[in-house]
């Protein structure tokens, strides 16, 4: 985690913001809904998109839905930056993964997608959400 922020911070992207990007160019979804979906905060979320707002990645937009409500909409250079995003991960993820041999290495992206898609494919839930230690 620690060389893909270090990688995505040349972009001026967070894995963090990366990942709101993501979620939102999957569907119409508000800022709560996507909090949700990714296992973020609601503090987290608004100063998240807060930031996206203001370097042009992202809009707070009316629902098309429900006119109360308002979604988050990936723009035209949010768009670029998912795609730059997704280049340098995938660079990072190549090169840390290629310390392994490449038998290992496919039984461990292997073993990865399976939990991801099976056992850890929906959070647990908690009275109270999970914090992270900040690195110092």
């Amino acid at each position: 985690m620690t060389e893909m922020t270090a990688a995505l911070e040349d972009l001026g992207l967070s894995p963090r913001a990366r990942c709101v990007l993501m979620t939102a160019l999957e569907g119409e979804f508000t800022q709560i809904e996507i909090a949700r979906m990714i296992g973020v905060d609601k503090t987290t979320m608004v100063v998240t998109l807060d930031e996206l707002e203001r370097v042009g990645l992202a809009e707070r937009r009316p629902s098309s839905k429900d006119r109360r409500a308002r979604v988050i909409a990936v723009t035209a250079k949010g768009k670029a930056m998912v795609r730059k995003g997704g280049e340098v991960v995938k660079r990072v993820q190549d090169e840390v993964l290629e310390t392994l041999p490449a038998k290992e290495r496919a039984a461990l992206v292997d073993g990865l997608q399976r939990l991801v898609s099976e056992r850890l494919a929906e959070p647990a839930q908690c009275a109270s959400p999970v914090r992270r230690r900040r690195a110092a």
